[in-house]
């Protein structure tokens, strides 16, 4: 781990969510993506997506598959990130990814990320990690490459009609697979 990375690890705590945590969750995801706030940091997706990034019963519904993980991470008891974790078979999907944007760009991002392959492999023995990103994000797919993560090529529509998950503002979003093995 590299000095930053064990800078940005200090005093990090995590746990997985519960019911109590919803608001807080929906409200860190939606500063993280959405809106004014989002635009402090780089993952922002406001120039691409209006309205919500997720709601309560989506949160929630994470929190209490039994085939899913939210981890949260708090520093100085205050929930800075998040990310999901389910099993999929042979493989665990990572996803709903994060970080307060005043955090961004520091190394955290990279610390939960390791953590949450860390613990896919050794909660369910899975040999690879899956997500999706959307595609015209260009700055984001090679962070995660950076990472150790694929390009498959492999797309999936953006469900437009369905304002849950935000309002498009362009007509060519769709979803490509990123995959890593986990050695």
């Amino acid at each position: 781990m590299d000095a930053t990375a064990t800078d940005s690890a200090a005093g990090i705590v995590f746990r997985d969510a519960t019911d109590a945590d919803v608001d807080t969750l929906v409200a860190l995801i939606e500063s993280a993506y959405r809106g004014d706030s989002s635009r402090s940091g780089w993952t922002t997706e406001a120039d691409i997506l209006e309205g919500q990034r997720t709601d309560p019963e989506g949160v929630l519904q994470v929190i209490k598959s039994p085939d899913s993980r939210l981890l949260t991470v708090a520093r100085d008891g205050r929930v800075v990130a998040c990310c999901q974790l389910e099993h999929r078979g042979g493989h665990a999907y990572f996803g709903m990814f994060a970080v307060s944007p005043a955090l961004q760009g520091a190394g955290l991002g990279k610390v939960i990320l390791a953590e949450a392959e860390r613990q896919a492999r050794e909660t369910w023995g899975v040999s690879e990690m899956h997500m999706t990103v959307i595609s015209v994000r260009n700055d984001l797919i090679a962070w995660y490459e950076r990472r150790g993560y694929r390009r498959t090529g492999r797309m999936t529509p953006f469900p437009y009609g369905d304002e849950r998950f935000g309002i498009p503002q362009r007509p060519d979003l769709q979803f490509e697979l990123l995959v890593k093995a986990l050695v």
